[in-house]
């Protein structure tokens, strides 16, 4: 089936943006980011829902490690506020359009890992160029962003949508103050598998060159906690003959 079976391909390309969260439980992945000068060095990284993280430099070395179930949520459910109770959004079926994409996102506790730069959670997740659900009604500059060249392609082996993302003044970067994209044109990928955002590249001004690039080495892979620790858990290998010694 065709990525742009629905209405319009900008529609389509929003829908994917907001899927996100239903597309994939697990990831793993190599992200580099780009200036107009030279690239950084990639890294490595493991990821698990909802806040499992893994990270490593390219020569292995281990930079980051969590399984994101050690701290305590006593704190956060006794404030007693409504966020405290929303839930996983794999745990909410969303709106889909006829391509299978998320047409409204319900209201649920968004957010990805994130490692040193807040734009992690925004790769990850890209809803920032599409916002929730659609425009009331559809006109010039009322969506977050405006898209034109709209195409299917292929990147780092998968297939991908990819646009010239032009942000409007209703554009809001899922973490405030870390937009994925800047004021002028940037093109834009996103996975058509997973709605992850790939690659970032702006157009114009003073970072015309710059932004990120992402590829997927594995989606829906099994990982259990030892994937997200510094050492193994000691566990027994029962393969191996276990000596009982009897005084």
């Amino acid at each position: 089936m065709s990525a742009t079976h629905s209405a319009t391909p900008a529609a389509t390309f929003r829908s994917l943006c907001r899927s996100s969260p239903w597309r994939w439980e697990t990831l793993r992945f190599t992200v580099a980011w780009r200036s107009a000068e030279s690239d950084t060095r990639p890294l490595k990284a493991w990821l698990r829902r909802p806040a499992a993280l893994r990270v490593e430099d390219d020569d292995g070395v281990l930079l980051h490690s969590t399984t994101g179930t050690a701290g305590s949520r006593d704190a956060l459910y006794v404030s007693a506020t409504r966020k405290s109770w929303l839930l996983a959004p794999r745990l909410i079926t969303p709106v889909y359009n006829d391509a299978g994409f998320v047409l409204r996102r319900p209201e649920a506790a968004y957010g990805e890992p994130a490692f040193g730069d807040p734009r992690w959670a925004a790769m990850l997740d890209p809803v920032e160029f599409a916002g929730d659900s659609p425009v009331a009604f559809e006109s010039p500059f009322a969506n977050r962003v405006e898209l034109e060249n709209i195409v299917e392609e292929e990147f780092e082996g998968r297939p991908v949508l990819s646009a010239i993302a032009t942000p409007n003044l209703t554009y809001k970067p899922f973490t405030p103050g870390y937009p994925l994209i800047g004021r002028g044109r940037t093109e834009v990928k996103v996975d058509v598998g997973t709605g992850i955002c790939v690659s970032t590249r702006a157009l114009d001004g003073e970072f015309a060159g710059g932004g990120h690039w992402l590829r997927i080495l594995g989606v829906d892979e099994y990982m259990i906690d030892d994937h997200f620790v510094d050492s193994g858990m000691g566990l027994t290998d029962v393969s191996s003959h276990i000596p009982w010694n009897v005084s």
